[in-house]
């Protein structure tokens, strides 16, 4: 029977703040990104607000030779050309001329700088990661962290046949888990923002590893966020941790760099207190898993947590408040399977210090407005899977400031 294949034409109406604007009146910063083949076609773009989009169900959809704004050009796979798009489906065609760009590949796929310590890696904000509030959530970044630590090891060669692990790792049938994530954020992008990450790794103690990460906005270069997280390695059969092998050891070393993206004395590593049914303010049961929680290394995928925290957090600090510091300590796996509950505790809003105790205004340094202490663990037996730690500033202090 012969092929049968569905096209369809779509335009899709860019938000202004794209076009916003910038050096060269954005034009040339919009072009550099890889956004248009050409100056011209940039600006008919500014003045339409669209560009065009190629569906196709066929089994080869790269065999076509398609058309954008009356042009022939050769289509490009979206994942090799659609940092506007992101990572959409791969029967979807972003159609751009090939020769128009060369450093289009290394602005989306990434590359490194610093004499290859830094692996440096740009997003675009899409609707889909974005909140009410218009603005990227904290899972969206966490999952943009976490994007660029896995392409970052894929980038260096080390990559084995695990999600993240190096050969001699998938040798060894090991694997990287995180036991705790530090992020601070100064502001949050909205959709359509263009953002600039860096990572990179260094030892922790004999047998951990610490990454860092500084997130900035593309065209400022303004830094509107630092994480700070420490792994371990863990066998994947027998789902205990392990020490680093000197095979391990010889193929990361190579890539430590001696820098911290949070200064010592402003991470948070206090110990975060374990909540009960006693001290717990809210509690939220029946939070249950999904298949599409799970990751590569069959466990709930850590950004999930995050959402179900919130849980149990009072809508209106959600309203009213912007996260603006996270910290996350994991204790154990969750499956599938797993029936959980969130628990939070409040602390007496910290608001009238911050004036007292701080001169800076930003809201990294400034003292927080509320102050929370989570819990997530499973419902049946209480055993428990992540402490967390958060604090929030009220959002028109924080986009005052």
């Amino acid at each position: 029977m012969a092929s049968m294949a569905v096209r369809i034409n779509a335009t899709l109406y860019l938000p202004r703040h794209i076009f916003k604007a910038e050096k060269n009146d954005g034009i040339d910063v919009a072009t550099q990104m890889g956004f248009y083949p050409s100056r011209d076609r940039a600006t008919n773009t500014r003045q339409h607000r669209r560009f065009s989009v190629m569906a196709s169900s066929s089994v080869n959809p790269r065999s076509h030779v398609d058309m954008i704004n009356g042009k022939k050009v050769n289509g490009i796979h979206v994942e090799e050309a659609g940092s506007l798009l992101g990572n959409m489906s791969s029967g979807i065609e972003l159609v751009k001329d090939r020769g128009s760009d060369a450093s289009l590949h290394s602005c989306l796929h990434g590359k490194f700088v610093e004499d290859r310590f830094v692996y440096r890696q740009t997003f675009v904000i899409r609707s889909y990661e974005i909140g009410p509030d218009k603005t990227a959530t904290m899972e969206t970044l966490m999952n943009l962290l976490q994007e660029t630590a896995l392409n970052h090891v894929t980038g260096s060669g080390l990559a084995g046949n695990g999600f993240g692990a190096t050969r001699e790792m998938s040798l060894r049938k090991l694997i990287w888990v995180v036991t705790r994530v530090h992020i601070q954020v100064e502001r949050y992008s909205r959709w359509g923002d263009v953002v600039e990450i860096d990572t990179w790794v260094d030892a922790a103690g004999k047998n951990g590893m610490r990454r860092d990460w500084i997130i900035r906005d593309y065209h400022t270069q303004e830094i509107i966020s630092r994480a700070t997280s420490t792994w371990v390695i863990m066998n994947r059969e027998t789902r205990r941790l392990s020490k680093i092998p000197e095979q391990v050891r010889q193929e990361v070393a190579p890539f430590y760099l001696n820098r911290a993206a949070i200064a010592t004395e402003k991470i948070d590593s206090e110990k975060i207190d374990k909540l009960t049914d006693g001290t717990a303010g809210r509690i939220r049961s029946g939070l249950a898993p999904r298949w599409s929680d799970m990751d590569a290394n069959q466990h709930v995928n850590n950004v999930k947590y995050i959402g179900w925290i919130l849980e149990s957090v009072p809508l209106k600090v959600l309203k009213e408040y912007d996260m603006t510091s996270m910290t996350l300590e994991f204790r154990r796996e969750c499956r599938q399977s797993n029936l959980l509950e969130s628990l939070t505790s409040t602390t007496a809003s910290l608001a009238h210090e911050h004036h007292c105790n701080n001169s800076n205004n930003n809201s990294i340094n400034r003292r927080p407005d509320l102050q929370y202490t989570h819990l997530l663990r499973m419902q049946a037996d209480k055993a428990e899977i992540v402490r967390a730690r958060t604090e929030w500033h009220g959002k028109q202090k924080h986009k005052s400031h």
